[in-house]
């Protein structure tokens, strides 16, 4: 079937055919869904629900606000009506959304998708210097951002004037069906419409949405996925592996900007016909743990660093409260997972972890294991609908029990915008997501590091070279070098090497400042939590840095 995207701006920058990777449609689902050519993923996932007799059931809940499937498509196609009526957008143009995990949030993508737009999910705590390279790399032209997180893209829209529009959005309970409200907002807008919105005809090859990645580089790279390859993920770990019923409530704290987040907190319970939970503030572990017990939570999606956290306070609950949570299913991902911390989530919730591991470039996660599965040190085995192997750098399987490269291959794969780095993570159909693997003789799959210089701490991925730019920037550093450190609670910690100019002194006092402007120069959770200042750094011959020096 023929695109419905007018605008061939993403289809236009996709790799060459020759560096795609190859898609597998071995299980039944997944051949159903290659053999249908017309494919809105919002539209099998939300209107089918609402047909399917679910349109009662709770879809979206907060502390103010529980919205059932129908009501949900309700406000979508509302939504919907502004962005194609009051803006004037067309099927392929990009949108992008700024805010964190809110009903506002969830409302805002879906319309977007279900326009036959591209959605386009930032992270709540981007700087306007990265969000600038987002709006350059993907060219948007209206953006939806949360009311409070105007500021920063308001900055990066005047580097980049490409974006001609801000909406701005509120997390939840301002929406006004009356039509009443802030003017300008998207749901006063919204509001106005009567909600006759057919979701547009896109093909399973077009383009949902651009995951953003900064990569070890720290240089953005925007994964492409269809319609099709997100429901292609609905088919493989959630069906085969998590298995999660329309009675369940979902939480967790990976943001929706991240597929991790997005699959877990939205696409896949829409797909059990599930219900998904989000707070009206940030989480901490002590408040995640109160919430698992008031929202009667019985699925959460977190990473290794938050369960240990989560851990002493989920005791102090059961204590208090004389019950266990109704929790059934725990989901660990975005950085690897210590037994140390499954054992002691375990005697604290009483449940196993479901660990696995995934990739943006893939969607979601590909090798997991259900907890009666579980064997101690590994992720899991290979997901029904993927197949892996572990290689050596010609990418030839090695024997068992020996370390080297994951190649994956399944029904999702890496398909960048217009990046030369498609051929370093696809080569001859396999996707390589640059970690190291050692895999045993009954098929299960053990983590032993990245690949890169990729540092994973508390679940987020960040790029070294970005830190070291931004440490740079700063008068007193001549020179710097960033690598990950590991750490006993984060996984690992971003350390960083600095040589000064002249006339600065390495002190507590300028640890601080350099710390601060980070923090002030791009996403806080990237700044350098040791600084160690060097009279010069380990370099070759030819100048560059040697980086496996600084970690000795």
């Amino acid at each position: 079937m023929s695109s419905a995207q007018t605008d061939r701006f993403v289809h236009d920058r996709l790799p060459p055919a020759g560096q795609w990777p190859e898609l597998r449609y071995e299980l039944p689902e997944l051949l159903a869904l290659q053999q249908t050519p017309q494919l809105n993923l919002v539209a099998e996932l939300l209107d089918k629900a609402v047909d399917k007799g679910f349109a009662d059931r709770p879809l979206l809940r907060s502390p103010g606000l529980t919205l059932s499937y129908a009501e949900t498509k309700a406000r979508v196609d509302r939504i919907a009506q502004v962005l194609v009526g009051d803006l004037g957008l067309v099927p392929g143009n990009r949108v992008l959304l700024r805010g964190g995990n809110s009903i506002g949030m969830a409302l805002a993508w879906l319309a977007v998708v279900k326009a036959g737009l591209i959605a386009v999910a930032t992270m709540p705590l981007l700087r306007a210097k990265e969000l600038g390279e987002i709006i350059a790399k993907a060219q948007p032209a209206v953006a939806l951002c949360d009311a409070a997180l105007l500021a920063e893209l308001q900055l990066a829209q005047v580097q980049y004037p490409g974006l001609k529009t801000i909406v701005p959005f509120h997390r939840t309970s301002e929406w006004v069906d009356e039509g009443t409200g802030e003017a300008g907002t998207l749901e006063a807008l919204a509001a106005q419409k009567d909600g006759r919105f057919q979701a547009c005809p896109t093909s399973g090859d077009d383009i949902a949405l651009l995951a953003f990645t900064s990569g070890t580089t720290g240089k953005p790279k925007a994964a492409v996925h269809t319609h099709r390859d997100v429901l292609a993920a609905c088919e493989t770990w959630p069906r085969q592996v998590l298995q999660a019923r329309p009675d369940d409530i979902v939480m967790g704290s990976p943001p929706l900007a991240f597929t991790f987040g997005l699959g877990g907190l939205l696409i896949f319970p829409m797909w059990a016909g599930a219900s998904v939970y989000f707070p009206d503030i940030p989480y901490t572990p002590q408040a995640m743990a109160q919430l698992i017990f008031e929202t009667g939570a019985t699925i959460c999606y977190t990473a290794p660093t938050f369960y240990r956290q989560m851990a002493p306070f989920m005791t102090d609950e059961a204590r208090k409260r004389g019950q266990s949570p109704r929790l059934r299913l725990c989901v660990s991902a975005g950085e690897a997972l210590p037994d140390a911390t499954r054992q002691l989530w375990k005697a604290a919730s009483g449940i196993e972890l479901l660990d696995g591991i995934g990739a943006t470039e893939m969607f979601h996660i590909f090798i997991s294991s259900p907890p009666e599965q579980v064997r101690r040190g590994a992720i899991g085995k290979v997901v029904p609908g993927y197949v892996a192997k572990v290689v050596d750098e010609q990418g030839q399987e090695v024997a068992r029990g020996t370390v080297g490269r994951l190649a994956v291959k399944g029904a999702t794969g890496c398909k960048y915008l217009d990046d030369a780095r498609q051929a370093n993570y696809v080569k001859d159909g396999w996707n390589y997501p640059g970690d190291a693997f050692r895999k045993d003789e009954d098929g299960y799959f053990f983590y032993q590091a990245r690949a890169d210089d990729m540092i994973i701490t508390a679940g987020y991925n960040v790029g070294a070279p970005e830190v070291e730019d931004a440490l740079l920037s700063h008068p007193a550093v001549a020179e710097c070098g960033v690598i990950g450190q590991p750490d006993s609670e984060r996984g690992m910690i971003v350390k960083a090497f600095c040589v000064l100019k002249p006339g600065f002194t390495g002190d507590a006092a300028l640890v601080k400042v350099l710390q601060d402007h980070v923090k002030a120069s791009i996403a806080p959770y990237k700044y350098p939590r040791e600084i160690v200042f060097l009279a010069a750094l380990p370099r070759t011959e030819t100048g560059k840095l040697q980086r496996f020096k600084l970690k000795l």
